[in-house]
């Protein structure tokens, strides 16, 4: 069974924030902070990640990822701190290499 990912990403606590939908939340995790793909958050620094969602259903996950992104930052601000108040990086020990954990 699949498991697909809503998540946030932030460029620091209370900084930028990006929200977004994959299956693959480590690999895509990963493409961010190396800014892999060219974009929106490589642009901006965007790379802790501080919020995530999980469920077997990809429809669900991209309502769900487009319903947060219709929010007004406040609620999404509030939706990160309500799991992650220190806006910890959640990937922080997913990689080995110490330049891809954020501070």
């Amino acid at each position: 069974m699949k498991t697909y990912y809503v998540y946030i990403l932030a460029s620091k606590r209370n900084g930028t924030l990006y929200v977004g939908f994959t299956n693959d939340l480590k690999r895509r995790v990963y493409e961010h902070k190396t800014g892999a793909i060219e974009g929106f958050t490589k642009k901006y620094g965007v790379k802790r990640l501080v919020y995530f969602e999980e469920t077997p259903d990809a429809n669900a996950a991209i309502r769900r990822e487009k319903q947060i992104k219709g929010w007004r930052r406040d609620k999404k601000i509030a939706l990160i701190e309500s799991s992650n108040p220190e806006w910890t990086d959640l990937s922080k020990d997913w990689f080995l290499d110490s330049s891809l954990r954020s501070e």
